[in-house]
């Protein structure tokens, strides 16, 4: 029925798909694969900024997989969050370590400027991110949103900006909510964000929930299920092929 009403829905109100464009499919099939399909991996931008927790990525940002984020992100094609945050589950998944009994996840969205939200209508990388827990919570692993992350002054336009003036540009420009830190003690930190360029929003989200937790420094791995901070950018996805 779900796919008859689609097909109806095609022809009423014509949709296309998000990564090529082919008529009647928000995502077609091949799309899906380029989404959902690659092997997992650690990337590391270079230069490595200092204070940047592991990332796991596992699919480029090109071709499809970028025509799927710029169509959510700035477009504003809402129904692709499910497809995009099913991918960052699997990333989560993957950074973890699969340990889903360890403790519930805390994902914490790198926030974007609010002027930006309030341009695009939708802040794109809390929705991914609702959309991840939604996912991650039917395969069975605990896991909750807290947006806890805000700026505290006012950053300029990344665009056109090279690694080290990103950096410049971002230190010291986040932190967490009053009350935060009592959500971030919740469980396991995952810093999520749409897209990982140089690293610098990652290096300095994870700095900002550090300083909330009272860690000098920013620890990787297990932690106890305390001081672990991973960040996973759905520029690079892995699937859990236990939960399709």
């Amino acid at each position: 029925m779900r796919g008859w009403w689609r097909e109806i829905s095609g022809l009423v109100l014509p949709v296309s798909c998000g990564g090529c464009g082919r008529p009647r499919a928000e995502l077609c099939k091949e799309c899906r694969a380029a989404l959902h399909g690659g092997a997992p991996r650690r990337v590391r931008p270079d230069p490595e900024p200092a204070g940047l927790p592991v990332v796991h990525a596992a699919a480029a940002y090109e071709n499809a997989v970028r025509a799927v984020l710029l169509a959510h992100k700035e477009r504003g094609e809402l129904g692709l969050a499910g497809a995009l945050g099913k991918a960052l589950a699997g990333a989560v998944r993957a950074g973890t370590g699969q340990a889903g009994g360890a403790g519930p996840l805390v994902l914490v969205p790198v926030p974007s400027a609010r002027r930006a939200v309030a341009a695009r209508g939708h802040d794109p990388v809390r929705r991914i991110a609702l959309a991840a827990a939604g996912e991650l919570r039917r395969c069975g692993v605990r896991a909750q949103v807290v947006a806890v992350l805000r700026q505290r002054r006012a950053v300029a336009d990344q665009a056109g900006l090279g690694a080290r003036e990103r950096q410049v540009n971002l230190a010291g420009a986040l932190e967490v909510v009053a009350g935060g830190e009592r959500l971030l003690a919740a469980g396991r930190v995952v810093l999520v964000d749409d897209l990982l360029t140089t690293g610098a929003s990652l290096a300095e989200a994870a700095r900002a929930v550090g300083a909330a937790r009272g860690h000098t420094g920013t620890a990787t791995g297990d932690g106890g299920g305390q001081a672990a901070v991973v960040a996973v950018s759905p520029s690079a996805f892995e699937i859990n092929r236990n939960c399709q």
